[in-house]
């Protein structure tokens, strides 16, 4: 096969008129040759960090999306199925992204379940990270979140630390708001990305200490205004990445679209490519072609390099996108599930109170942060109810592994629902069943609904509910691609009309049982302060 383009040659920061030969999946030759070809043709796109699970999709299914948008290899941290269903889990991920051809690269989930304050259906040790990163499938030890296990010397976390170094792979990193001495330490400790920078200045700390900084815009967090401008002066160690990105998301772009987002702002556009394209592929020692002789031939064909529109995708040489159609066939897979809830009564998510200041979990707009504060609670008959006038509602989740599990009660603010609730078995990690609303009644039906369909996200009131099952793991969809994203906007959309004023109401509310990125989140088990990392009451007292 040859191809005749502008060649985008990122190394040398110069772009040619040329001719691409490849045979065998390889690129066999670069000519330099006049023509009157206007496309470009350069490397392919890498999501430097992603957990493919919050497509809600298989790997084979994201792969089918995600080529359209000219990605053709990700690195990939399967924590979230693997806090459901153990190493098991990270062998389906690896075993079901086989069967296309994409470049998916996965790493040892550090950190199953993320904390020891709540209940996930998988443990896995540092037996089980030296187990998985023994494989030659496994190309790095994914996000460290429990960083203060790191500072403070923890053994077990310092044995999968080890492991790490002893295959010779990458530690990824997890540090919000770290800073100072412990970030040094944390740093000393071999761990050598971070994708949690809130600012340029905590960003460029950790620059400094020799980190690579992935500029993040996933569906919920997002950094790229805050850190984008730092590409003109460390675009050598810097990267682009997704995190976690929804299905209705993926199928509009990908790392393209921040491409293009970054060259609007003025930055150099090789300087852009290199963070989007190859230093990926440099830190984590990936088989991922540069569009160079001898490579692999995984290149795009883009319109022009200012809105990076993907004409055509090739990975080993195979035709797998082109003009907005994948020829990415679909695979067939099992579903495996850990799913023990029983339904629940109105009655379980009643909480008592004096009508004394209660601690509320502000959610905040594209961030994973929260906010404690500490508000007047409605009060009726003894016990604190949803006030939707000032929009403190009641927040819950509900251990899906344990079926006698009293669910955990907390209050938040943001969400803006005037009626109805929202659940979902996506929440990050453990992925028990949270759920937000205006009274326990719909709350009640909303849980009943994700656990009859064995996981989902789904939005109710007293009239009408809607429900994307995700009967794998209760965090994936067995649908195509573009199905489950027709289908999750129905719910999302729902959601929306109850009043919602998130961008991503589902994504945020994911990630408010998250307990390792602080303020004050909510777990099985109870309220949690990340601050003061334990638990603490709901009812502020003197």
């Amino acid at each position: 096969m040859e191809l005749k383009g502008q060649i985008v040659d990122i190394e040398n920061k110069r772009i040619f008129p040329g001719i691409v030969t490849v045979k065998d999946g390889r690129i066999i030759s670069i000519i330099e040759k006049r023509h009157w070809e206007k496309q470009y043709i350069m490397p392919g796109f890498i999501d430097a960090h992603i957990h493919i699970e919050s497509s809600m999709l298989v790997p084979s299914e994201f792969a089918r999306l995600a080529a359209l948008h000219g990605t053709v290899a990700t690195i990939s941290d399967p924590h979230e199925i693997a806090n459901v269903l153990g190493i098991k889990g990270v062998h389906y991920m690896v075993e079901n992204g086989k069967d296309v051809p994409f470049k998916f690269h996965f790493g040892a989930p550090s950190c199953v379940p993320a904390t020891s304050f709540e209940t996930a259906g998988a443990v896995i040790d540092s037996d089980g990270i030296k187990e998985l990163l023994s494989s030659k499938d496994i190309y790095y030890l994914a996000e460290m979140m429990n960083y203060p296990g790191v500072i403070h010397d923890d053994p077990e976390v310092l044995k999968k630390i080890k492991w790490a170094k002893h295959y010779k792979k990458p530690v990824d990193g997890h540090a919000p708001a770290v800073t100072g001495d412990a970030l040094k330490k944390y740093v000393a400790a071999g761990i050598t990305t971070d994708h949690e920078c809130f600012t340029s200045r905590e960003a460029q700390e950790k620059l400094a200490l020799g980190m690579k900084i992935l500029i993040r815009e996933g569906s919920a967090a997002k950094n790229f205004e805050a850190l984008v401008f730092l590409l003109s002066k460390h675009y050598p160690n810097m990267m682009f990445c997704s995190d976690d990105k929804h299905p209705d998301d993926l199928a509009v772009g990908h790392i393209n679209d921040l491409c293009a987002r970054a060259v609007a702002k003025g930055i150099d556009v090789f300087k852009v490519l290199q963070a989007a394209c190859v230093n990926p592929v440099i830190h984590y020692g990936l088989k991922v072609g540069q569009l160079k002789a001898n490579d692999p031939a995984d290149f795009i064909v883009v319109e022009d390099l200012v809105d990076f529109n993907v004409l055509q995708t090739y990975i080993n040489g195979q035709l797998v996108a082109e003009n907005g159609q994948s020829f990415i066939d679909r695979v067939v897979f099992k579903k495996p599930n850990n799913f023990k809830a029983k339904p629940k009564t109105p009655a379980d998510f009643e909480i008592s109170g004096t009508g004394g200041n209660i601690r509320v979990i502000e959610a905040l707009e594209g961030q994973l942060i929260t906010k404690e504060l500490h508000l007047k609670p409605l009060v009726k008959d003894g016990k604190i109810v949803p006030d939707t006038q000032n929009d403190i509602l009641k927040l819950v989740v509900v251990n899906r592994y344990d079926k006698a599990a009293k669910p955990a009660v907390a209050f938040i603010r943001n969400f803006g629902l005037k009626k109805g609730a929202i659940a979902s078995s996506v929440a990050h990690d453990c992925h028990n069943i949270v759920a937000v609303g205006v009274s326990d009644e719909e709350i009640c039906s909303a849980v009943n609904l994700i656990i009859e369909h064995q996981g989902g996200v789904c939005a109710v009131d007293k009239k009408v509910q809607k429900i994307l099952p995700l009967p794998i793991a209760g965090i994936i969809s067995d649908l195509d691609g573009w199905e489950t994203g027709k289908k999750y906007q129905e719910v999302d959309a729902l959601a929306k009309s109850f009043g919602c004023r998130l961008h991503a109401p589902f994504m945020t509310l994911s990630f408010m049982a998250l307990l390792v990125i602080p303020d004050l989140k909510l777990s099985d088990q109870g309220l949690f302060s990340g601050n003061a990392f334990r638990f603490v009451d709901l009812e502020v007292g003197d």
